[in-house]
């Protein structure tokens, strides 16, 4: 999906950002106050995984999560921030205009790209904790949710072991939640992917979306 696309929804999250309210309609009905609720936002920042590559808008994860919020009738609105092979040192740069909207919970799900190039372990874990920095500078309350990923075999024993350890050890050192493996489930296996063998069907998405709901949940 294209950041056009991208811009364009988040145009239209912001023009509603001071407006929305969730409404608790039995209160109106029996003739009670209104109770109003702002609506806050989650951002999903992250590659093709997020932005739902291969699948209809609706089938990407992001949004299966709203479905879920919407079920529970949560006060919480999803940005799909993904955008297609994006590497960290990119998204360092592209979360400046995506601050521009309030975010009160920042799902991070950011470095697969940096790994499938082999590019060093710590230049990624540098560019995902100057993401963290910005975001936590502009809103100092947001909550941090921290896509965990992994590497095939084939990148060799070292580089995987120390990819595999950024997540974890970025979730530890600024207090923020962890998905252990985004992909828990689905990667590597056949049917739950697309032909290229990399991007989830629209059943690995379920799957991916089940994967995040349960560490994003408690925060909600």
């Amino acid at each position: 999906m294209s950041l056009i696309v991208f811009a364009g929804m988040f145009a239209a999250c912001s023009n509603n950002s001071n407006t929305d309210k969730i409404v608790d309609k039995d209160s109106v009905k029996n003739g009670k106050a209104e109770v109003e609720s702002p609506v806050k936002t989650i951002l999903f920042f992250g590659t093709s995984l997020t932005a739902g590559l291969g699948l209809d808008p609706t089938e990407a994860y992001p949004a299966l999560i709203q479905q879920k919020i919407d079920a529970e009738k949560l006060p919480y609105k999803v940005i799909n921030g993904g955008l297609s092979g994006e590497t960290s040192a990119a998204g360092k740069s592209r979360i400046d205009w995506l601050l521009k909207q309030k975010v009160d919970i920042l799902v991070l799900e950011l470095g697969s790209n940096d790994g499938l190039r082999g590019l060093p372990v710590a230049e990624t874990a540098k560019n995902l904790q100057s993401i963290i920095d910005k975001v936590k500078a502009k809103f100092p309350e947001v909550k941090i949710v921290i896509a965990g990923m992994q590497m095939p075999p084939s990148m060799g024993a070292k580089y995987t072991g120390d990819f595999k350890n950024i997540f974890p050890e970025l979730a530890t050192k600024n207090n923020a939640a962890l998905i252990p493996f985004l992909l828990d489930k689905v990667g590597g296996v056949a049917k739950l992917n697309q032909a290229d063998g990399i991007h989830p069907t629209a059943e690995g998405d379920k799957i991916l979306a089940d994967n995040v709901w349960v560490v994003l949940k408690p925060l909600l």
